[in-house]
């Protein structure tokens, strides 16, 4: 292919340790300095497009602005989700002082990852993997990155290929995103990597003993067909809880966790009118917001006096009340739905107060079980039915577990920790993979989420079920601040808005276990991002 060449920068330009984009021709380049040689690689994150530039770079690798994905800046490698690919690597020579990059004449940036070939005479073992999202589509690939030649077969009950689901509360919802921007990988790329994509497949049965699957004759509603498996990866997220009340079997009271519970819930929002949702939970709090700017009246009803006040504090859940009330929503806290009312559609929620609420629509936001009843063989948590697995994500004898249902030991703490983040999915699913393909890995992934309610950005790394102080660093009500959440002297959680390189800086230093001390945090002193092992001075 046709190289396009041009020099980038002086070789005085960047000091060790330092990175800033650049262009060739229309071809944005993240170029670096380490070691005294430089590299170059595309600028822009796989997953939502972020400029790495504005990142950290940390040793070898840049960590993403947005969502704190990790890729070696010498190979283009991706380290950590949650983009798929890879970015592209371009050629780097010195002709006198100049740094000079070259480049294809096409190229997009990134690239998919190297991937072993399917060969069924070098390896006859079958490797299933119950679930078609995060965890399950990160999985997927990944035992193709490790090695693994044997057949792949991912099993969803969608009938559509694996999408991103976060964005169902998300863009898709607003309509920033379109239907056709949502499926993470196209047919042909599953084709291509001998990934096999079972759709409408509703599993009845898993006896890990005898390593089958049975799955649900869907007309009949009976057994039908099985699979046998060498190795197996549960990965089938949460079912949404429901209401269990008089009227909840009316129409238009929905729950939002499915592509076709997106779809249905914006045929509806068409009509306006008034909406309620039932609980403050962040998919709540999305829907909330979404279908306030597709013009519906909205209430949201919830046991809780604040938003998030278990997960973030009264401050910030009062922030996020904030945005809501001036977009036009209304608030009823401290309450308890007790009755839906109506013919053959939904018309009144009525409250333990004995409020009576118009509703056109009603979307359920009140948490997810974890899916984990067909299994048999395997011990579930008493709590919940999660899956525990240890540092491996293993939960028996060729068996993993990853995502919503697994219950792993936090590296931290080594308390049991179950997280429902898109991120922790997909950082799950790739070690699970690894594990499958014979290696050994422990997981030690960070958890990470992001919401986006109007124009309020949020970002929280790490986890905090309590903590003894939250020390706020910035203005609440900007809303621009790092809020650190520390328990025992220890900084367990980080929740920032509108400060993006310093979020990655953070995830960074939780990951090397280097996070900050109380006494730097209430001095407010402390660069966070001159406090990393390389620093970015771009």
């Amino acid at each position: 292919m046709k190289q396009i060449e041009a020099v980038v920068a002086n070789i005085n330009d960047l000091n060790d340790g330092e990175m800033r984009q650049v262009a060739v021709g229309e071809t944005e380049i993240l170029l670096t300095r380490l070691d005294g040689k430089f590299h170059a690689v595309g600028a822009h994150c796989s997953h939502y497009k972020a400029p790495l530039a504005e990142g950290v770079l940390s040793g070898h690798h840049v960590v993403c602005p947005w969502h704190n994905a990790y890729f070696d800046v010498t190979s283009g490698d991706q380290l950590e989700p949650p983009g798929l690919d890879s970015l592209a690597c371009y050629q780097v020579r010195i002709e006198g002082e100049n740094v000079i990059v070259s480049v294809p004449e096409k190229t997009t940036g990134l690239r998919s990852p190297a991937m072993a070939q399917f060969n069924p005479d070098a390896d006859k073992r079958t490797f299933v993997i119950l679930g078609a999202g995060a965890a399950g589509v990160h999985a997927a690939e990944t035992l193709r990155v490790a090695g693994y030649q044997g057949r792949i077969v991912m099993i969803t009950q969608d009938d559509r290929l694996p999408y991103d689901r976060t964005k169902l509360s998300k863009d898709y919802f607003i309509g920033e995103t379109s239907l056709e921007e949502m499926p993470l990988r196209s047919p042909d790329f599953y084709k291509e990597h001998a990934i096999e994509v079972l759709l409408n497949k509703r599993v009845e049965q898993v006896q890990t003993t005898a390593k089958v699957i049975t799955f649900s004759d869907s007309d009949a509603g009976a057994s039908g067909d099985s699979l046998t498996y060498d190795a197996l990866l549960v990965a089938t997220g949460g079912k949404p809880l429901q209401l269990d009340i008089p009227g909840a079997d009316l129409q238009n009271i929905l729950t939002l966790r499915s592509f076709d519970d997106t779809d249905r819930i914006l045929t509806l929002s068409k009509q306006k009118g008034q909406a309620v949702v039932i609980g403050s939970s962040f998919i709540g709090m999305e829907t909330a917001a979404g279908l306030s700017q597709h013009g519906l009246q909205v209430t949201v009803v919830s046991p809780d006096s604040v938003p998030f006040k278990k997960t973030l504090g009264e401050e910030i859940g009062k922030i996020f009340q904030q945005v809501h009330e001036e977009n036009g929503v209304s608030f009823k806290f401290g309450r308890k739905a007790v009755q839906f009312e109506g013919s053959d559609k939904v018309e009144a929620v009525i409250l333990d107060n004995g409020d009576r609420l118009k509703a056109d629509i009603v979307i359920v936001g009140i948490g997810v079980q974890p899916a984990t009843d067909f299994l048999e063989g395997i011990d579930l948590h008493p709590k919940d039915g999660s899956v525990v697995v240890d540092e491996y994500l293993r939960a028996a004898d060729s068996i993993y577990a990853a995502g919503d249902i697994a219950r792993y030991p936090d590296w931290r703490t080594n308390e049991p920790l179950r997280v429902e983040h898109w991120r922790v999915a997909a950082q799950q699913g790739r070690i699970a993979a690894h594990n499958m393909a014979g290696k050994a890995v422990k997981f030690r992934g960070l958890p990470l989420f992001w919401t986006m309610q109007f124009k309020f950005p949020l970002r929280y790394i790490g986890h905090a079920e309590s903590w003894d102080e939250i020390i706020v660093d910035g203005d609440l009500q900007k809303p621009e601040f790092i809020a650190f959440y520390v328990k025992n002297n220890q900084v367990l959680a980080v929740a920032t808005s509108q400060k993006d390189t310093e979020t990655a800086a953070i995830s960074e230093l939780m990951r090397l276990n280097q996070t900050l001390t109380v006494e730097e945090l209430r001095r407010g002193t402390v660069d966070l991002i001159q406090r990393q092992p390389v620093n970015n001075k771009q």
